[in-house]
């Protein structure tokens, strides 16, 4: 199987502008990705990137350069790729092979991974007529291309997996919940969690 994982590699996880400078945000996404490569090798696969520009991992690791918006890139993978793919994005920082493995072994034409608020989080294409949108809410968008083109869906149900990290509100998930190298650099840059009221959020010291 395909496994690709789109990585921006431009200006990445804007919305964690409030608590991060641009070169922090570059650094946290990248940690993010390589928690996602290493579950998806513990998985048995071997995943190329897809990035928007020139990235440098300190590991051996298919990269994939192509600046053109998520849709037209995963695409073009998806047509010009014989036999199923794997997209998996490059912010499940709480990813783990066993998820990943349900993953990629469930059965069905089109296997989806469901993010929270709407989004989708992973997938797995074997209809050679399946095409992605990531606009909006592409869970719903997904399914309803997936029943045009006639092809059988299933879906993964899984935290590991619905869990995206977007915003400052998700950055407790990745503490509590990894132990990978986006929660390393998270503590290194002197996030830690706090309690207050039963409802947990994070502060920088």
């Amino acid at each position: 199987m395909h496994v690709v994982v789109p990585f921006s590699a431009t200006g990445p996880k804007t919305r964690l502008a409030p608590v991060l400078t641009p070169d922090e945000r570059r650094q946290f996404a990248q940690a993010m990705l390589d928690d996602v490569l290493d579950a998806l090798t513990t998985a048995g696969v071997e995943p190329e990137v897809l990035a928007t520009a020139h990235i440098d991992l300190d590991r051996d690791v298919s990269i994939t350069v192509d600046d053109r918006p998520l849709d037209p890139a995963v695409n073009d993978v998806l047509s010009n790729t014989d036999g199923p793919v794997a997209i998996v994005m490059a912010d499940l920082a709480l990813a783990t092979p066993a998820a990943l493995a349900r993953l990629l072994d469930a059965d069905g034409d089109v296997v989806l991974a469901p993010g929270r608020g709407g989004g989708t989080n992973a997938l797995v294409a074997r209809h050679p007529d399946f095409r992605v949108d990531y606009h909006g809410a592409s869970i719903r968008d997904h399914r309803a291309i997936a029943a045009e083109i006639g092809a059988d869906v299933a879906e993964i149900d899984s935290s590991r997996l619905g869990t995206d990290i977007d915003a400052p509100e998700d950055l407790p998930e990745v503490l509590l919940h990894s132990e990978g190298r986006a929660a390393d650099w998270l503590r290194a840059a002197g996030f830690e969690l706090v309690v207050d009221d039963g409802r947990t959020t994070v502060a920088r010291s």
